[in-house]
């Protein structure tokens, strides 16, 4: 599981354990895709197997969201299992689809580490709406609960509203904010490393502007923001993350490809797991552009954004 470790010699310190109470707000996060995979169908994994039965549940983690793609892989390693195996009942499948799911989202789990440079310079992008600016706010929270100082920079000059709501979060965790009246984005990260850089701060966290993957101008924007990042520290950006909506279902796998071509992903944020999104593209993330998943936020509170767990996520899916 992900973890922030706090500042030791070796960085040993064990993974941070999940608050109480977490896997109850990650399950009705999950509701709509839980109920898809096994309220739609009533009794699914009662009965016998036949094949109209793997049609039903193909259709169920379609519609959850799981993608085409990887729903087929999915039911093609359930039906090798169940021949295999020699399992006649569906009730005997439902601990094996779990353990495919676990072993299809495991991989995408990943560990930051914040002591590999310094500044520890992290990049965040998305689409507008996506929870940028908010998932900004948490995790400085949390790099500061583990010791570490952090400098937030205002990055997303377009919209004045993300510069004041990066600020109050700024004030919240007695964190300085770099800003600038006038400016654009690449100008702001510059100024807030070499600020990080001057007053041995050890994390900088950088907000920038939403973009839709089919506004050119503003990808080639953002493309400009990671070369001038390079200037003021050649080996930054350490981790450049793309924050999703996952109400935004299939799209988030058009937003992480697009992204990952203009800026090269290092990790994902997944946010409003509220109980009405779809958080079976989680899935298709795994199978068909991976992409190491750091959190996933079911709410507006601190303690809401979590780090991504295989089998906390797959246990809020299955019962």
């Amino acid at each position: 599981m992900f973890s922030f470790f706090k500042k030791s010699p070796k960085a040993t310190t064990p993974p941070t354990m999940e608050p109480e109470g977490w896997l109850q707000r990650l399950k009705h996060g999950l509701k709509k895709t839980r109920d898809n995979l096994q309220g739609k169908i009533s009794g699914l994994f009662t009965g016998g197997l036949n094949e109209a039965w793997f049609d039903e549940l193909e259709e169920a983690l379609i519609l959850a969201d799981v993608g085409v793609k990887t729903t087929q892989r999915l039911i093609n390693h359930l039906k090798t299992e169940a021949k295999k195996s020699q399992v006649t009942q569906a009730q005997d499948l439902k601990p094996i689809l779990r353990k495919m799911l676990i072993d299809l989202l495991a991989p995408l789990e990943k560990n930051l580490n914040p002591e590999r440079a310094k500044p520890f310079v992290l990049v965040f992008a998305g689409v507008n709406g996506a929870g940028k600016t908010t998932s900004i706010g948490k995790l400085a929270q949390h790099f500061k609960n583990h010791h570490y100082s952090v400098l937030l920079a205002a990055g997303d000059t377009f919209r004045a509203a993300a510069v004041a709501q990066l600020v109050a979060w700024g004030a919240r965790n007695q964190v300085e904010v770099i800003t600038q009246e006038k400016g654009d984005s690449a100008a702001v990260i510059f100024d807030a490393i070499q600020a990080a850089k001057a007053r041995q701060i050890e994390v900088v966290l950088a907000d920038t502007a939403g973009r839709l993957p089919t506004q050119l101008h503003l990808m080639e924007e953002i493309k400009k923001v990671k070369r001038v990042i390079q200037k003021a520290d050649p080996g930054a950006p350490h981790e450049v993350i793309l924050v999703l909506d996952a109400n935004t279902g299939q799209n988030a796998l058009t937003q992480v490809k697009a992204f990952d071509e203009a800026l090269g992903l290092t990790g994902l944020i997944i946010t409003k797991l509220d109980g009405t999104a779809r958080g079976g593209v989680v899935a298709a993330i795994a199978g068909e552009c991976p992409k190491p998943i750091l959190f996933v936020g079911v709410g507006e509170q601190l303690e809401d954004l979590q780090p991504f767990s295989a089998n906390s996520f797959v246990d809020a899916l299955i019962e």
